[in-house]
């Protein structure tokens, strides 16, 4: 699984302010059918094993109110890119998720971000969207 892909092109910089250390962790969901691990700009990635989709969301503000929907990411590498597209070039490497955790049964997530902690349930069912 190509996990931080969009990043190739960042390798020095990552390197240069000492970020090639962070260390992701991985959480599974109840049936192990999808794996989650954080990334770069409050971000956090999910992978499917049966299906093979991904999804990339972001824990902020703006997702920890009451009811909110996330809303898919997208990184992109190139310069043409989608209106909500985020370039490589604007990731902010200060804010990371190392830490995420899945309840044993439940579909509910927490996400460790900087000084932060969210908890994301989805209400609708147990598959990933």
């Amino acid at each position: 699984m190509q996990v931080h892909d969009y990043l190739r092109s960042k390798l020095c910089s990552l390197y240069e302010n000492d970020c090639i250390f962070d260390k992701f962790e991985c959480a599974w969901n109840g049936s192990d059918s999808v794996i989650m691990t954080g990334a770069y700009n409050n971000f956090f990635r999910m992978f499917d094993r049966n299906t093979k989709r991904d999804v990339t969301l972001e824990a902020s503000r703006e997702s920890s109110k009451p009811r909110a929907v996330l809303k898919p990411r997208r990184v992109c590498m190139g310069g043409k890119r989608r209106k909500d597209d985020i370039s490589v070039d604007s990731l902010d490497f200060t804010k990371k998720i190392l830490h995420t955790a899945w309840h044993p049964t439940e579909n509910i997530i927490a996400i460790a971000a900087t000084n932060n902690l969210y908890i994301f349930q989805d209400k609708m069912n147990s598959d990933m969207h």
